[in-house]
C-alpha cells in the first residue's frame, strides 16, 4: 500500500500541473492588479488585457460599484445566516428571483450561491437512475461533473451535430421508455472556448419528433446575447421551448452567483432538493443588492448601448484576425479563440512577446485542455474596451504571426525569474 501524500508527492503534478514549476505566477495563477478594466497592471508593467468576462463593463460601472458600497455599509457581509432554507431567506433574494425570471420570461427562478456547483446540482436533483442524460460532447465542465453523478445512463453527441444528436435522442427515449424514466438533453448557449452558438433552434425542432426536456447553460449567453441580452434563447427565439434555463451572475453582472429558472413546480422541487444549497449559506445582501443594480441596467436603455459597443468592438476584432488570415473558428458570440500551431515552448514565448513586449495580456490555451500543435490565445471583448484597444491589439498579432513563420518562437522559452 502506498501512501496518498507519498504519491502525490512523486507525481508529475498532472497534466497541467507539470509545468508549475517553470510557468506559475506567470502563465499560470498570473496576478493581474488595479481597477478591472481594459487596461490593468501585470508584474507591475500596464497591459491591455483581453482575458476578463466583464462583457457589459460592469465591473467598475458608478452605479454598480455605489450599489455594491452602499449594500455593504448598510448589511455588511455576513447578512443573511445560514441557508435559504433556514435562516439565510430574504425578501431581497425572492425580489430578484422574481425579476430574473420575469426577465427570462419564466414562471420561476432561484438563486445559485455559485454557477458551477449550482448546475452540479440542477442536474443531481433532477435525474433518477431510470432517466437517461443526452449531452454535446464538448460540453463545460460543470454539465460534465453533474452528468457523472447521474448513475443513469448517459450519452454524448458530437459538438453541434444535430444528426448525432438525433441519432443518441433515439437511443435515449428508447431505453428511458423501457425503464420508465425521462430524457434530459444537456448543451451551453455559448461554448466559452470556442465562442460557438449552441444549435438550439435545430434541437428545439427535435421536440416535434421525440419526448425530452432541454437544459442550457447560458453563462456566457445572459446579458449579451438576443435583442435585449435575455440570452441564446431569446437570440433564435425559442425562450417558450427551453426547459431550464441557467444563468451566470460571472460574466455580463460582473459578479458571482447564478440562477435556474423554470416552470414554478420544477423551482419548487430544486428549491428543496438542491445540496449545494439546502447545505451552503445564502448569497450575502450586498450580492444580491448589487445585482439587482446590474439586472437593471441590463434591462435598461443603457443596458442596450453598452451590448451595441461590446458587439462593435466584438465584430472589429473578429473581422480584423479573419482578414489577416487567423483562424478563429465558429466564432459567435464575443469570445474570440485565436488558433494557432505550435506547442506549449512555442507558446510560452508568444505568450511572453505579447506581455513583455507589446503590452498585451490574453489567455493561453495548449496541450493538454487541446490537441497537441495546437494553441488557442482567448481573447475576451468587453463594452470597456475602445476601437483603438482592437486596432493595436491586431497589429500585435500580425507581428508576432510573422515571427512564429520565421522560426523567432521555436527557441527555449525562458526562464522566469517573478514574484509569486
Amino acid at each position: 500500500m502506498k501512501d496518498i501524500f507519498e504519491r502525490i508527492h512523486e507525481s508529475s503534478g498532472g497534466p497541467l500541473g507539470q509545468y508549475r514549476e517553470k510557468f506559475e505566477g506567470y502563465y499560470t495563477f498570473p496576478k493581474l492588479e488595479g481597477e478591472i478594466g481594459p487596461h490593468m497592471k501585470f508584474q507591475g508593467k500596464e497591459v491591455l488585457c483581453w482575458s476578463l468576462n466583464n462583457y457589459l463593463g460592469l465591473a467598475n460601472h458608478p452605479a454598480v460599484r455605489k450599489a455594491d458600497a452602499d449594500g455593504a455599509a448598510k448589511w455588511g457581509l455576513a447578512y443573511p445566516m445560514g441557508s435559504r432554507m433556514l435562516t439565510g431567506h430574504t425578501a431581497l433574494h425572492e425580489q430578484l428571483e422574481r425579476e430574473l425570471a420575469d426577465f427570462e420570461k419564466k414562471e420561476a427562478a432561484f438563486q445559485m450561491n455559485f454557477g458551477y456547483q449550482g448546475i452540479v446540482s440542477v442536474i443531481d436533483s433532477l435525474m433518477t437512475r431510470h432517466d437517461v442524460i443526452v449531452f454535446d460532447a464538448e460540453a463545460h465542465a460543470c454539465l460534465l461533473d453533474g452528468k457523472r453523478l447521474h448513475i443513469g445512463k448517459s450519452f454524448s453527441y458530437k459538438h453541434n451535430d444535430i444528426v448525432s444528436c438525433e441519432k443518441k435522442l433515439q437511443v435515449a427515449c428508447k431505453i428511458a421508455d423501457e425503464q420508465g424514466g425521462g430524457v434530459l438533453l444537456i448543451t451551453e448557449g455559448v461554448y466559452g472556448m470556442t465562442g460557438a452558438l449552441g444549435i438550439l433552434d435545430q434541437i428545439v425542432a427535435l421536440k416535434k419528433k421525440y419526448n425530452f426536456r432541454i437544459l442550457i447553460d447560458d453563462a456566457h449567453g445572459f446579458g449579451v446575447m438576443g435583442e435585449h441580452g435575455r440570452g441564446t434563447s431569446e437570440h433564435f427565439n425559442v425562450m417558450d421551448d427551453i426547459d431550464i434555463y441557467i444563468g451566470a451572475y460571472a460574466k455580463s453582472m460582473a459578479c458571482i452567483g447564478g440562477f435556474v429558472a423554470s416552470k414554478k413546480y420544477i423551482i419548487d422541487f430544486l428549491r428543496y432538493n438542491m445540496r449545494s444549497q439546502i447545505y451552503a449559506k445564502a448569497l450575502p445582501m450586498p450580492i444580491v443588492e448589487g445585482c439587482l443594480k446590474r439586472l437593471e441596467i441590463i434591462r435598461s436603455a443603457e443596458g442596450d448601448e453598452l451590448r451595441k459597443k461590446l458587439w462593435t468592438v466584438t465584430r472589429r476584432l473578429q473581422e480584423g484576425f479573419r482578414n489577416l488570415g487567423f483562424s478563429i473558428g465558429p466564432a459567435e458570440a464575443c469570445v474570440t479563440p485565436v488558433h494557432i500551431m505550435g506547442g506549449v515552448n512555442q507558446a510560452a514565448n508568444m505568450a511572453y512577446d505579447l506581455r513583455e513586449n507589446y503590452k498585451i495580456f490574453c489567455s493561453i490555451v495548449t496541450y493538454p485542455v487541446i490537441p497537441v500543435g495546437m494553441i488557442i490565445f482567448r481573447i475576451i471583448p468587453t463594452a470597456a474596451h475602445s476601437i483603438e484597444d482592437v486596432d493595436y491589439t491586431l497589429n500585435a498579432f500580425k507581428e508576432i504571426k510573422e515571427k512564429l513563420a520565421s522560426g523567432k518562437y521555436d527557441e527555449p522559452a525562458p526562464m522566469l525569474n517573478f514574484t509569486r
